[in-house]
């Protein structure tokens, strides 16, 4: 029998594990190579202070930026 202050352990898992997907993070990361993957950098870091950060990807460049909401965007 649960009580209020009961974590519903199917309500708090990973929605990428309830859906029996191998994907635990958004860069697609399979969970077997977590140990080989880059550290996570934050935004903060990314940024520097300056409202857009460009990014060379596959010939092209797009823009990084945060919102006053605290989201991101990338554009080209």
């Amino acid at each position: 029998m649960k009580t209020p202050g009961d974590i519903d352990e199917d309500a708090a898992r990973d929605p990428a594990e309830s859906a029996g997907s191998p994907i635990s993070h958004a860069c697609g990361a399979f969970e077997e190579h977590a140990a080989s993957r880059a550290p996570a950098l934050s935004s903060e870091q990314l940024l520097q202070g300056r409202s857009c950060v460009e990014i060379r990807h596959n010939g092209a460049t797009y823009c990084l930026r945060a919102t006053r909401l605290g989201k991101l965007i990338l554009t080209k």
